[in-house]
């Protein structure tokens, strides 16, 4: 079976950093898009960074609210991705998933799968 184990959520004050981290055991890791999504209360989820896989991966693209702040990237060898949020935000608060796109090898398949998600609150 699959699954994505999160951790790094936690309290912290403003200005400080976290890092979180998304084990994922799927066969081909390599070959899946990874990202990190988060949802405060009363909001939708949207999208916060993710990296790109396969061949040429490693490519990243940050949404505009944590851009120079976050940092996604990935370790292929332990199928793992990672966030690391610096200089964080009331703004910040939210719950943060881990996600994966990708392939299970079988021609025209399409896998898509969450983590069960990691609270990240950042007081002032």
């Amino acid at each position: 079976q699959v699954q994505l184990v999160e951790s790094g959520g936690g309290l912290v004050q403003s200005g400080g950093s976290l890092r979180l981290s998304c084990v994922a055991s799927l066969r081909y890791f390599n070959n899946y898009v990874m990202a990190w999504y988060r949802q405060a209360p009363g909001n939708q989820r949207e999208l916060v960074a993710d990296i790109t896989g396969g061949l040429h991966g490693g490519k990243t693209k940050y949404a505009d609210f944590v851009k120079g702040r976050f940092t996604i990237s990935r370790d292929n060898a332990k199928n793992t991705v990672y966030l690391q949020m610096n200089n964080l935000q009331p703004g910040d608060t939210a719950v943060y998933y881990c996600h994966a796109d990708g392939t299970n090898g079988i021609v025209g398949s399409r896998e898509l799968y969450w983590g069960q998600g990691t609270q990240v609150t950042v007081s002032s």
